[in-house]
């Protein structure tokens, strides 16, 4: 057993490295297909195997990438060149993870309301990814805001699942990253949001405790506090900043090494600029650094288009918003640094 928590501390620490942060790279194949559209991309195998590749290859991604999230289809698929895309990301230093819920469906009696599945047989699938080389996993709980919503039998039932999977990962000696979303997408104030992300926090700290998971060995992968997309007042990034670390604060041990935040639908621009503003309120009891998908991708796949001849390009727009967010990861990115493009 020490030997796998000696071995959760190394991950988890690689994971939170200075200047870092993780790619969000799980999308699900329906997801994908949404995003491929915008661009034009056809969703085949091989479109989604070449453009992660595509990705996992880019000239110095590992100076500001410390893990990538992987669908379980681009865990088991090969490169080009007939090596596994977990072992072009190790092979770099960085560290292949996997995202392990089976998505969400509506939960009885809660109208409006959704619980996360995928607990079933679990054990024996994240045998099967460690050994394909996954050091770290992710499960997403989804939390809405609305009329009357979110209950507490909905954050409840979440937050139990979150802690139940999270007690499988450390079991198998792998990270759990713990992701509990209160989605943006109502027309909720920042208040609001602070107050269900507050109530979400300390029902899945207590469901972590009861399920006797080890925080020093997990990562946190909250949203940030930010108005609902169809708020009349949008708050500003100090106050998303402020706002936030008020709320971890009341509801994060400082025994938790590491929060990856999600972007949430926020644009490229603000979740770059939220968490380079949290940071520079520093010191604080946790790494604070970035966990994006959208965020950090959407000018690659627009880039790429799904044409090799575009395949730079679109590395050289991944490793720009990387290198930015590296930057909000240590407290010194500037909007300024936005025009300074990264090239490969």
């Amino acid at each position: 057993m020490t030997t796998i928590f000696t071995e959760m501390e190394q991950t988890a620490r690689a994971m939170l490295a200075r200047g870092k942060g993780i790619l969000a790279a799980d999308e699900s194949t329906g997801t994908i297909e949404k995003r491929f559209k915008g661009a034009g991309i056809p969703n085949t195998e091989e479109n989604r195997r070449d453009y992660r590749e595509m990705l996992f290859t880019t000239p110095s991604m590992a100076n500001y990438t410390s893990g990538v999230i992987l669908y379980e289809e681009t865990l088991f698929q090969k490169a080009r060149n007939g090596t596994p895309l977990a072992e072009v990301l190790s092979r770099q230093g960085v560290v292949p993870g996997i995202k392990v819920d089976k998505g969400t469906i509506s939960q009885p009696f809660c109208p409006g309301e959704v619980i996360t599945v995928g607990l079933d047989g679990l054990d024996e699938r994240l045998a099967k990814y460690k050994a394909a080389g996954a050091r770290f996993a992710k499960w997403r709980a989804v939390i809405t805001i609305g009329n009357g919503i979110p209950t507490h039998a909905n954050i409840a039932a979440n937050a139990q699942a979150l802690a139940r999977y999270a007690a499988l990962c450390q079991a198998a000696g792998i990270v759990p990253i713990v992701e509990p979303e209160v989605l943006m997408d109502a027309d909720n104030t920042i208040d609001t949001c602070f107050a269900v992300t507050e109530n979400t926090l300390r029902c899945v700290f207590a469901e972590l405790a009861t399920h006797r998971v080890s925080l020093e060995h997990m990562v946190l992968k909250p949203n940030m506090v930010v108005s609902g997309k169809k708020c009349a007042v949008q708050a500003g990034i100090d106050e998303v900043a402020t706002k936030t670390l008020l709320c971890l604060k009341r509801t994060v041990p400082s025994a938790v090494p590491g929060i990856a935040f999600l972007s949430g639908g926020q644009s490229d621009e603000d979740a770059t600029a939220h968490l380079g503003a949290m940071n520079a309120k520093g010191p604080l009891p946790w790494v604070l650094t970035f966990s994006y998908g959208r965020a950090l991708q959407a000018p690659a796949i627009k880039a790429w288009a799904g044409k090799e001849a575009n395949w730079k390009l679109g590395q050289s727009h991944y490793l720009h918003r990387a290198k930015l967010n590296g930057a909000a990861q240590t407290g010194t990115y500037s909007s300024a640094m936005e025009k300074q493009f990264a090239t490969v």
